[in-house]
């Protein structure tokens, strides 16, 4: 207990001591702390969302009897990057097939049956596919700069902060015209302040940064692969060799 209270007043007593540059160096740090950890708590939820419905889609699309029943559905998995991904490549089927699927037919096994693609129009097919992916991929990795840019540049802050409290405390020492420990300590202390403020702000926003990153890696091998399993799909259910 009495530890903790020291380590207090000790903050306590730099932030006192720190000069006015230093204390608007400190606030600027504690706003971008506020952001990192604001950007890294919604990265992290985000990423989980994705992961807990692109599980749910895929075993719904497992349990389906029909490859296109989840399309037809019309079932939302809000979030869900491997669902958008599925979407968007069955969208694209049913935008080339058009005019060998009359909506009069409605969802039944002999109209699936009618649409037949070439093999030129898989490429249609594919490039939607990849379009998707980037633009999932994308949207996950939005905002991930800021936890970058914290992590890189708060220690520099912090420095900045430091130098110059410290330059302002070798200013005042020489005005006073008394170089002694006792004078000169307090503004050092204020000044070193700075200092651990820019590692607190950089320290969790660097190790939250590299574990979603790792986490994204991951997700985009998997998306990927899932978006050559659809394509694979369509070109096995629905594409017809060109004549020679």
């Amino acid at each position: 207990m009495s530890t903790v209270f020291f380590q207090s007043s000790g903050l306590v007593f730099s932030f006192e001591k720190a000069t006015l540059a230093t204390k608007l160096i400190l606030f600027f740090l504690l706003g971008v702390s506020s952001i990192s950890w604001t950007v890294l708590l919604i990265k992290l939820k985000q990423i989980q969302s994705a992961k807990k419905q692109s599980r749910k889609f895929l075993r719904k699309l497992k349990a389906s009897t029909k490859w296109l029943g989840v399309y037809f559905s019309r079932e939302n998995f809000p979030g869900s990057p491997h669902h958008a991904v599925y979407i968007a490549g069955c969208r694209e089927l049913m935008n080339i097939s058009a005019g060998s699927f009359p909506p009069a037919e409605g969802f039944s096994e002999k109209s699936l049956l009618k649409i037949k693609i070439s093999e030129k129009s898989l490429k249609l097919i594919q490039s939607a596919i990849e379009r998707e992916i980037g633009n999932q991929l994308l949207l996950l990795e939005e905002q991930m700069i800021l936890l970058a840019t914290a992590a890189s540049g708060a220690p520099f802050i912090g420095l900045l902060g430091t130098v110059w409290g410290v330059m302002d405390a070798f200013a005042e020492l020489a005005l006073s015209g008394k170089a002694t420990l006792a004078t000169m300590a307090p503004g050092v202390s204020g000044s070193l302040l700075s200092t651990v403020m820019g590692l607190v702000v950089a320290i969790p926003a660097l190790f939250g940064y590299n574990f979603i990153v790792a986490s994204l890696k991951a997700l985009t091998i998997d998306l990927e692969n899932f978006g050559t399993e659809v394509l694979s799909e369509i070109e096995k259910r629905f594409v017809v060799e060109d004549p020679l």
